[in-house]
């Protein structure tokens, strides 16, 4: 008996609940109701509540909006695809969109014709001149050390020192080459060799 009253006990709706919680509801009810939600000055619950419903329908028509962008997003990645158009010709597109915009907007247009009154101002000729001439007047001086080198190796191996130097350098080299020849010919190693072993034998 005990048993069965145990299982109804636990299958009953208000299981686990005494006569202390059942009781702790109804004070709990009456502190809500006690303590109203606080608002902000000077605004009604009327108010409040028609703010919350206002609040509570934008936020609905954000969500739908952003599955429209979300769909329409698709789509046009969708046309974009068939066109063959890829992110980086999209990148080279803008690209060459915003430095056509640069070369429009005032600021490059203001600093073009700086520059041209620059290239064109009296100042600027005169040192584009300049340079021109130091430019000239040094390659003409390296022409000429060029030259004068060349000259001056010419008068010296066309001179009688150097053609002396020269002949003493290449009978040297004769002697030189001319004894070794001679010496291999007289007294080969292959020849002493033999006789060598012949006279031991």
């Amino acid at each position: 008996m005990d048993s069965a009253n145990q299982d109804i006990n636990l299958n009953s709706p208000h299981k686990g609940l005494g006569t202390d919680s059942l009781s702790d509801v109804p004070e709990e009810r009456g502190a809500v109701a006690v303590n109203p939600v606080t608002l902000p000055p000077g605004l009604t619950e009327e108010e409040a509540e028609e703010l919350r419903l206002e609040l509570t329908k934008v936020e609905e028509e954000i969500h739908t909006l952003r599955q429209v962008l979300s769909a329409k997003e698709r789509h046009a990645a969708e046309l974009k695809r068939k066109l063959g158009l890829s992110p980086l010709s999209e990148l080279k597109q803008n690209i060459t969109k915003s430095w056509q915009d640069v070369q429009t907007s005032n600021a490059y247009l203001s600093a073009s014709a700086t520059l041209d009154d620059i290239a064109s101002s009296e100042v600027y000729k005169k040192t584009q001149e300049t340079l021109s001439q130091a430019g000239q007047k040094t390659s003409a001086a390296l022409t000429t050390v060029g030259t004068a080198i060349s000259r001056k190796l010419g008068d010296m191996r066309n001179s009688s020192t150097f053609k002396s130097f020269e002949d003493k350098v290449g009978n040297i080299k004769h002697k030189v080459v001319g004894g070794k020849a001679n010496g291999e010919s007289d007294h080969s190693p292959n020849e002493s060799n033999p006789v060598q072993d012949n006279a031991l034998f």
